[in-house]
Formats: structure tokens, C-alpha cells, sequence
């Protein structure tokens, strides 16, 4: 493993998780603490005018929740397909074998990507038009561009496959036992900086998340359920 890569896919991924954990938890702590407002006043940018992922405005009501709730499946679905680089459920080996496994997860991980890196760009070319107007949020940017880059190098590696499944759980193993390392055949191919920078956005996201807007938002959602379902 190069230097860069141990920094960047080896180390920085344990540096990335304290982070988002530790901050996560003092954030919602933060928030449990702090002054309580009407639903309305619970997060200002839920309004969507400023909120990363929302909709444009001329949307109604239903289709605005409709690519809200398309989005956050759509990146539930990819994370739930990244967890077979853990291991596969024996019943669904049982049932569709190996072969069958990595088919469909080929087809619906290629879809959900393709269409999360299309709605990602839309976004984006949105919020360029946005600023024409006199609307600045950089923070919108830089969500959006690291989620847009790590969607970008997630699909060419899943689509151009340099590597395995096993090759992939093999570095994978070696992160959970505290020693990062690159197996051979990720090692000794140039596709090796893809992963690494698929990697490295991802910890950026990881880092990010905990400074972001989304807790206070995740949290006020939260309690709205609670107080529906009372």
C-alpha cells in the first residue's frame, strides 16, 4: 500500500468513523439541550430553498416528497449492496446461489447508481442556476460535489470491475483487524487510485456529516413521527 493510500483509505477511515460518531452524538446531544421551537422554527431550511437535496419549488407538495424519499432510498439501497463486502446472508445464497446473487446485485446496483449520479448533477446545475440569483451556500457545494464525486468513481468501478468481491472483502478485513492493507491484485493495479479516492470522499462525507444541517433536520423529523404516533 502506498503512503497515500494507507493515509487516505487505511488510516484517515478510522479518523473519519471517531468523527462522525463522537460529533453525531454531541451534535444531537447539542440539539436535546437546546431551546425548542414551533415545527416550523425546528429547522429553517426545510423549506427546501436551502436544504442540499431538495426539489425545485415549482414541484408540488407530492412530487417534491416523492424525489426526496427516491433519493434516500436510493442511497439506503446502495449502502445495503456495500454490506456484502462483509459477507452474504446464507439464506439469500441458498436461495438465488452466488452467481444469482451477483447478478441482481450487478442490475440494481448499477440502476440505483446511474440514477443517483444523474439526480445528483441535476442538483448541482441547479444550485449553479440558483447562485445567477443571488444565492450562495457553499456548503451546498461541497455536499453535493463530494456525494456527486463518490458516486461518480462508485459507478466506473462497479461498472469497469478491476477488482473482486473477495479482493474487495480482503481490504475490507484488514481495516477490521486494525492493519490497512491493499490485496495484491489492488495493489498492483492502477485502478487502486479509483478506490482510493472513492474512499477518501467517503470519509470527507463521514467527516462532514456531523457539522452539517442534517442532524438538527433528522432530529426535528424524528420527533414529529413521535408526536403523530402519541
Amino acid at each position: 500500500m502506498d503512503w497515500f493510500s494507507l493515509l487516505a483509505a487505511g488510516y484517515m477511515v478510522y479518523v473519519a468513523l471517531a468523527i462522525f460518531l463522537g460529533g453525531t452524538v454531541y451534535r444531537v446531544i447539542r440539539w436535546q439541550k437546546g431551546p425548542r421551537h414551533t415545527d416550523n422554527q425546528d429547522h429553517p431550511n426545510t423549506s427546501g430553498s436551502e436544504y442540499p437535496v431538495s426539489p425545485p419549488q415549482s414541484l408540488s407538495r407530492r412530487g417534491a416528497q416523492i424525489i426526496i424519499i427516491a433519493l434516500h432510498a436510493t442511497g439506503l439501497g446502495l449502502f445495503l449492496g456495500h454490506t456484502r463486502i462483509f459477507g452474504d446472508v446464507k439464506l439469500a445464497i441458498n436461495i438465488l446461489g452466488e452467481d444469482g446473487l451477483n447478478n441482481i446485485g450487478n442490475i440494481l446496483g448499477t440502476a440505483l447508481g446511474l440514477f443517483l449520479l444523474v439526480a445528483l448533477g441535476y442538483l448541482l446545475l441547479r444550485r449553479l442556476m440558483a447562485s445567477r440569483k443571488g444565492y450562495h451556500a457553499s456548503a451546498d457545494y461541497l455536499l453535493l460535489l463530494l456525494v456527486l464525486f463518490l458516486a461518480l468513481l462508485g459507478n466506473y468501478l462497479r461498472l469497469t470491475k478491476p477488482f473482486g468481491l473477495y479482493d474487495y472483502r480482503a481490504y475490507v478485513a484488514s481495516l477490521v483487524a486494525l492493519s490497512p492493507a491493499f490485496p495484491e491484485a489492488i495493489a498492483l493495479s492502477p485502478a487502486r487510485w479509483l478506490l482510493t479516492g472513492h474512499v477518501l470522499s467517503a470519509n470527507l462525507m463521514l467527516i462532514y456529516f456531523p457539522f452539517s444541517t442534517l442532524i438538527p433536520t433528522i432530529c426535528s423529523f424524528i420527533r414529529k413521527l413521535v408526536r403523530r404516533n402519541k
